[in-house]
C-alpha cells in the first residue's frame, strides 16, 4: 500500500489539477495535510469517490449515505424556495409620456431532505413546497378560537364564531358517537325514545312509524320529513342524557355549555343580567341576532348578527321544524335546562325540559 500511495503522489505532482491552484498536491483537498483523504480525492479524478466523507471508496462502501441518512439513496428530493429576488427596471410609455416602474421576480430553488413549513393549504401561510408540517399555520381566525375559523370533528368540519369571550360552534353537532369513539343510541321508536335512560340521538322526521301526529313541519327552505335534507341542515337531536354522559359529545378541548355559559352569551348580546336570571322569553332583540338570516317560517328571519345562525331544528316534537328551535345545556340544576328561538318571538325563551326531549347541542370552546 505504500508503494501505490507513493505512486499516487507522485501521479498527482504530475497532474494539472486546476481545482488545486491554491494549494499543493499531493494535499489534494487543501486542508493542509496529506492523509488517506487526499488519496481518496485523488482516486475520484480516477472515477471513485467518496460522496459520504467516511473514509472509504464508494465502490468499496456496503452504506453509502445520500446525504439524508439513507443508504445508497437518491439524496436530497424536495424542493424548496432559496431565495427570492426583485429586480426594479423601467421603461418610458410614449402614449402618456411618463415612466412605467416595475420589479420583475425571480425565485431560485434548491434540493434539500426536508422542508418544514405549514401544510394546511387554508393557512395564511401554506407553504405549497412544505414536506413535514412544522405547527406554523397561521389562519387568522379569531384569538378566542384559536386562530381558527373552523374545526373538524368525526368526519365533519363545523365553523365557529367568537362571540365576546367565548368561541361557539356555529353550527349544531351532528356526530354519531361519544369523544371516545362509543356509538349513541339511535332508531327508536317514539315509546323507546321516551323510555331510555341512555344516551340517544335521532333526524328530526326519523320516529319509526308510532309519532301520534306523523311528520308535520313548516320549513320554507325544504322537506324536514326527508331525513336526508334534515340532517344536512340540522344536525341531530339529542336526548339531555346523551349530553350528561361523561364520554362527552363534543371533541376534545370543547364541551357543552352551562346555563351560565348561554347566559354569558346573552348578556354579550345586550340581555339585562337580570332578565338572564330569569325563566321564559327574555331579552329584546337577542333571538332575532341569534337566529338565521333563512328557514324560519313566515319569513321570520333573524339578523344573525351575532353569527351564531340559529336554526329552526325542532324539538322533541315532530311538527315545528321552521317554527322552532332548541338547544340542550349541561345544566340540570332545578330541571333540565334548555335555550329556545321562535318564529314569533325576538327575544330567547330559557327553560325546563324532559330529559327525553330532544335538541340539538352547540359545543363551546374550554
Amino acid at each position: 500500500m505504500k508503494k501505490l500511495l507513493t505512486i499516487l503522489f507522485a501521479v498527482a505532482l504530475g497532474l494539472n489539477l486546476s481545482a488545486q491552484d491554491e494549494c499543493l498536491n499531493p494535499d489534494v483537498n487543501c486542508d493542509g495535510y496529506v492523509n488517506v483523504n487526499d488519496l481518496l480525492g485523488l482516486l475520484g479524478y480516477f472515477g471513485d469517490e467518496d460522496l459520504d466523507g467516511d473514509g472509504i471508496w464508494d465502490s468499496q462502501d456496503d452504506c453509502v449515505d445520500d446525504g439524508c441518512g439513507v443508504c445508497d439513496g437518491p439524496g436530497p428530493q424536495v424542493l424548496a424556495v432559496d431565495t427570492i429576488t426583485f429586480t426594479t427596471d423601467s421603461t418610458f410609455v410614449e402614449a402618456i409620456e411618463e415612466w412605467y416602474v416595475f420589479e420583475i421576480p425571480d425565485t431560485t430553488f434548491t434540493f434539500v431532505c426536508s422542508n418544514p413549513g405549514c401544510t394546511d393549504p387554508t393557512a395564511e401561510n401554506f407553504d405549497f413546497y412544505a414536506s413535514e408540517d412544522d405547527g406554523s399555520c397561521i389562519f387568522g381566525g379569531p384569538e378566542q378560537c384559536g386562530g381558527l375559523w373552523s374545526v373538524a370533528y368525526e368526519g365533519y368540519t363545523y365553523d365557529l364564531v367568537a362571540i365576546g369571550d367565548q368561541c361557539w360552534f356555529a353550527e349544531n353537532l351532528r356526530t354519531e358517537v361519544y369523544a371516545n369513539g362509543d356509538s349513541l343510541i339511535a332508531d327508536l321508536t317514539y315509546s323507546e325514545y321516551q323510555t331510555t335512560v341512555e344516551g340517544a340521538m335521532y333526524i328530526f322526521g326519523d320516529y319509526s312509524g308510532d309519532w301520534e301526529w306523523g311528520c308535520q313541519h313548516f320549513s320554507p327552505d325544504g322537506d324536514a320529513c326527508d331525513t336526508t335534507w334534515a340532517l344536512e341542515e340540522y344536525g341531530y337531536l339529542y336526548n339531555q342524557y346523551a349530553v350528561l354522559d361523561g364520554r362527552g359529545l363534543c371533541l376534545s378541548g370543547w364541551h357543552v355549555p352551562t346555563d351560565g355559559e348561554w347566559m354569558t352569551l346573552e348578556m354579550e348580546l345586550g340581555m339585562a343580567e337580570s332578565e338572564a336570571d330569569n325563566n321564559g322569553w327574555r331579552g329584546t332583540d337577542q333571538g332575532m341576532q341569534m337566529k338565521s338570516t333563512f328557514g324560519w317560517r313566515e319569513n321570520a328571519n333573524g339578523s344573525n348578527s351575532s353569527g351564531f345562525s340559529g336554526l329552526a331544528g325542532g324539538s322533541g316534537y315532530e311538527n315545528n321544524a321552521g317554527t322552532y328551535g332548541s338547544w340542550w345545556t349541561s345544566t340540570t340544576s332545578g330541571g333540565a335546562k334548555y335555550r329556545a328561538l321562535s318564529y314569533s318571538f325576538s327575544t330567547v325563551r330559557r327553560f325546563n325540559s324532559a330529559m327525553y326531549a330532544g335538541k340539538s347541542v352547540r359545543c363551546v370552546r374550554d
